[in-house]
C-alpha cells in the first residue's frame, strides 16, 4: 500500500483544521501509520505459517486459524486507518468545490467581480457543517473498529495457547500456539492507545467546533441589540428635538 499518497492527499487538510486536528494528523502518521509500516506489518507478516497446531489432520490447522483470526490485525488495521482519514478528503473536495466556483465567478463577471467568498478555506457555511461531519465520521469509524476488534479477540488479548474444539476436520480438541503472541500484544495495546488518543482529539475538536460557532453567535446578536438600541435612542433624541422646535415657535408666536 502506497502511504506517502494519502499523506500528500492529507496534508492539504492541514490547511483548513483546527489545532486539534492537526494535533490528530501528526498523531495518525507517526504514531500510526508509520509505526504500521516500519514494525507491525513484519510482525503480523509470518503469522498464518507459524501458528502450530499439536496434530496433522490436513486443514485442521488452516481451519482453526480462520476459526480464531477471522481477520488479521495488519488488515483490519489497514482498513481502519484508510477509511479514518478518508472524511479528511471531503473537506478538500468542498474547498475544491468552492475555488472552482469562484473561478466561474470570475471568468463570467471580469476580474473585479465580488467575490462569492471572502475566504474559500475559512469554515463558514456549508464548508463548516461539511467539517464537522467529518469530524463525527472519524469518530464512529475509529469506535467501530475498536468495537470489532475488542469483540473478536477478547480485551485485545493475544494468548499464547488456543484450543480449537469441535471444528471439523479438526478431531477432538486440538492445541494451537500463536507466534510471538506477546510482542503481538505489545502492538495491539499500542495501536488501540493511538486510536484512543485519535478519538479524544475528535471528540475535543466537535466541542471546539461547536463552542466557537456559538460564542460567534452570541457577540453577533450583541452587536446587533447595541445597533437596534443605539438607533431607537438616536430616533427618540430626534423626537424631542421636533417637540422643543414646535414649542419654541409657539412661544415666540404668543409673545408677537
Amino acid at each position: 500500500m502506497d502511504w506517502k499518497t494519502l499523506q500528500a492527499l492529507l496534508s492539504g487538510v492541514n490547511k483548513y483544521s483546527t489545532a486539534f486536528g492537526r494535533i490528530w494528523l501528526s498523531v495518525v502518521f507517526v504514531f500510526r501509520v508509520l509505526v504500521y509500516v516500519v514494525a507491525a506489518e513484519r510482525v503480523w507478516g509470518d503469522e498464518q505459517k507459524d501458528f502450530d497446531c499439536n496434530t496433522r489432520q490436513p486443514g485442521c490447522t488452516n481451519v482453526c486459524y480462520d476459526h480464531f483470526f477471522p481477520v488479521s490485525h495488519i488488515r483490519l488495521w489497514a482498513l481502519q486507518l484508510i477509511l479514518v482519514t478518508c472524511p479528511s478528503l471531503l473537506v478538500i473536495m468542498h474547498v475544491a468545490y468552492r475555488e472552482d466556483r469562484e473561478k466561474k465567478n470570475r471568468e463570467k463577471n471580469g476580474e473585479n467581480c465580488p467575490k462569492l467568498y471572502s475566504n474559500t478555506g475559512k469554515k463558514h457555511g456549508g464548508l463548516w457543517w461539511t467539517y464537522l461531519l467529518s469530524l463525527f465520521f472519524k469518530l464512529v469509524i475509529e469506535i467501530l473498529f475498536l468495537y470489532l476488534l475488542h469483540k473478536m479477540w477478547d480485551s485485545f488479548d493475544l494468548p499464547r495457547l488456543v484450543k480449537c474444539t469441535n471444528v471439523e476436520p479438526c478431531p477432538n480438541t486440538v492445541d494451537c500456539y500463536i507466534a510471538r503472541p506477546t510482542e503481538k500484544r505489545v502492538f495491539t495495546y499500542f495501536m488501540v492507545g493511538a486510536s484512543s488518543i485519535c478519538i479524544v482529539l475528535t471528540v475535543c475538536e466537535i466541542f471546539y467546533l461547536i463552542f466557537k460557532r456559538v460564542v460567534r453567535r452570541a457577540q453577533k446578536w450583541k452587536k446587533s441589540t447595541k445597533r437596534s438600541v443605539s438607533y431607537s435612542k438616536a430616533s427618540t433624541c430626534r423626537c424631542h428635538l421636533k417637540v422643543e422646535e414646535k414649542d419654541n415657535k409657539s412661544q415666540t408666536r404668543c409673545v408677537a
